[in-house]
């Protein structure tokens, strides 16, 4: 593996090496560090490099003046500057020996002497390696707390106890979970431990900060695996407590030991649908798009169970927990609305909508079609295989009909025939109120019919406007 880090640090060796002669001429120390190096081991290094040193942030500021395109102080702070070179996001930070308040999240900075006072403040052992940077590129791997063997074992533990370590920074057992996610690791016993018995310190974490972990978690290669540690460490309790609520749900055709496994494999089959990069709207409404089951759990006579609008409760808790945790509203209607029609299409049964139900599915979709097909595809869990094949094929018909409609009309822009201006004219009316209800009858007209000649917009308008 150290192989592996030689020939990722090499490829970026024009930068180390720049950075640590600048450095060295001015007699201070400079360590890659972090992510960087775990990365860089792993063969994966990519622009974004971090470093530590001995400087002072004021002399970190001077030494990269006139060599970097951009420099930032908004870490200042924190020890921390912020520079861009070229298509490197670099950042710098001064070595520190934080101390904790234990009430909020928040270090009382205080800058170290040295490396590894440094390193032993990190979250993860496999975060607390270091390669020297001078000025002839990189050398001198740094390894004190094991991280190379903890990176080998696939293994995630503190170089501190994990009671000390979450206790200064409990945002560290999100962290915990998202690297399972991102790198497929295992957390030590005693870091799962510590994560159980410490779960309700989260509470101290800001809600944007959970957001960027649980973002980070879902767009990892192995999401499932870090939501099942948040559900089984009680983690997900505090921070997105909808989710394993819906363990005890068993769904409505037996398929699966409860909704909540069930929505794991939806997301899993999601995520296999993805075209390129990782899609957080589609993975996060895929995770969710059951959590209305257990406030609508019935028992019906006979031993059924039944989740009657449970797609209408569930887009309606997608936004409350959203909004918690400060999703941009964008975001937070693109999930609810894709929760909220995950269940259309099964009415659609062997082909019975009319042309104005499948106008409505996609003007109700909008932008969002795409991502519905794919959540709705996902959605097919069931171990019949035929059953399987006949539902992924009655589905491949409804999108056939979409397309065929398409190309008879512009599905993407449901509109109506007159604008507001010609209903003014028409009805001989000021802008106002019935203005906007003429419209909506037209638009409701134009999903039930498809487009209409002028003439016949104009005859249907002034007859429901007689009728009124």
């Amino acid at each position: 593996m150290l192989a592996a880090a030689a020939v990722s640090l090499r490829q970026e060796s024009a930068v180390l090496a720049a950075l640590g002669s600048r450095f060295a001429e001015r007699g201070h120390e400079l360590y890659l560090v972090g992510g960087s190096v775990r990365d860089a081991v792993l063969g994966r290094l990519g622009a974004d490099l971090d470093f530590a040193t001995d400087a002072r942030p004021e002399q970190v500021q001077e030494i990269l003046r006139g060599w970097v395109d951009h420099q930032w102080d908004t870490g200042l702070a924190f020890g921390t500057i912020s520079a861009a070179k070229g298509a490197h996001q670099i950042e710098i930070t001064t070595y520190r020996s934080d101390a904790y308040d234990r009430t909020s999240r928040n270090p009382v900075v205080a800058y170290g002497n040295t490396l590894a006072e440094d390193l032993v403040r990190r979250d993860f052992t496999v975060n607390a390696m270091a390669v020297r940077v001078a000025g002839t590129g990189a050398a001198d791997f740094v390894d004190p707390l094991g991280g190379l063997d903890a990176l080998l074992a696939g293994v995630l533990d503190t170089p501190a106890t994990p009671e000390q370590s979450f206790g200064d920074d409990p945002l560290r057992m999100l962290r915990a979970a998202r690297f399972v996610s991102q790198l497929g690791f295992e957390p030590a016993p005693r870091v799962r431990a510590a994560m159980r018995a410490m779960a309700g310190e989260i509470d101290r974490i800001t809600a944007e900060r959970v957001r960027a972990e649980l973002d980070k978690l879902l767009l990892g290669d192995y999401p499932v695996e870090g939501i099942d540690l948040l559900v089984e460490t009680g983690l997900a309790d505090r921070v997105l407590p909808e989710v394993p609520a819906m363990r005890l749900e068993i769904d409505e055709h037996h398929q699966h030991k409860d909704v909540y496994r069930h929505s794991l494999t939806v997301l899993t089959q999601a995520i296999d649908l993805e075209d390129g990069d990782p899609d957080l709207v589609l993975r996060w409404a895929a995770l969710l798009h059951d959590i209305g089951k257990p406030a609508t759990r019935r028992h019906e006579p006979g031993g059924g169970v039944s989740f009657h609008h449970h797609e209408v409760v569930g887009a309606k808790q997608v936004r409350t927990r959203m909004r918690a945790l400060k999703y941009p509203k964008q975001l937070t209607e693109d999930v609810s609305r894709l929760v909220f029609l995950h269940l259309r299409f099964h009415g659609y049964g062997k082909g019975r909508w009319t042309d104005s139900a499948v106008r409505r599915y996609v003007a109700d979709a909008g932008d969002l079609l795409p991502r519905l097909h794919k959540l709705v595809r996902a959605d097919c869990t069931t171990r019949n295989k035929r059953r399987a094949a006949a539902l992924q094929a009655t589905y491949s018909e409804l999108e056939a009909r979409i397309a065929r409609l398409a190309e008879q009309e512009d599905l993407a822009r449901v509109r109506p025939d007159l604008d507001g201006n010609a209903i003014m004219e028409l009805l001989d009316i000021p802008a106002g109120p019935q203005v906007g209800r003429a419209w909506r009858y037209l638009k409701e007209l134009r999903l039930d019919r498809g487009p209409l000649s002028r003439d016949d917009a104009e005859a249907a308008l002034l007859a429901w406007w007689r009728a009124q």
